[in-house]
């Protein structure tokens, strides 16, 4: 199973400990083992280091997907990927696109939305349209 996540750039501390139990059913019970997640704002961080501990323990595969090319003087790790295409997206729509391009690889989608606007809502949305399962934190 592939999941991705949608949350608000300011999402509370108080909700990782929520998101350490969604991950554990998750890789433990059913079955998920690759994790895509961007890397924007306060609800990205947590899932990244959520993963960071939780690929020291159980053989799962996250990826951070990146929306910019990275510059010269980033260095990129074995956890950081692009998005196929993403090269020739304007920047103004590369979070979008990064996004899309998640989605579509995804069968789960973790969510942290508490407002029915945003970019994280907009996706939940598109989730819901794709069928795809989704487990909410809000």
């Amino acid at each position: 199973m592939i999941c991705t996540f949608f949350g608000h750039r300011d999402a509370p501390k108080e909700i990782e400990s929520a998101l350490r139990l969604t991950l554990l059913d998750l890789i433990e019970n059913k079955n998920a083992t690759i994790f895509y997640v961007g890397n924007h704002g306060d609800f990205d961080a947590m899932v990244r280091r959520q993963f960071e501990d939780l690929s020291k323990i159980y053989p799962i595969k996250y990826y951070v997907v990146l929306a910019y090319m990275p510059r010269e003087n980033d260095s990129p790790d074995e956890h950081t990927i692009l998005p196929e295409g993403i090269e020739n997206v304007p920047r103004r729509f590369a979070i979008n696109y990064r996004n899309k391009w998640m989605l579509g690889k995804s069968d789960t989608v973790v969510t942290y939305v508490t407002r029915n606007f945003g970019g994280a809502w907009e996706f939940k949305q598109m989730a819901i349209k794709a069928e795809k399962y989704i487990i909410e934190l809000a």
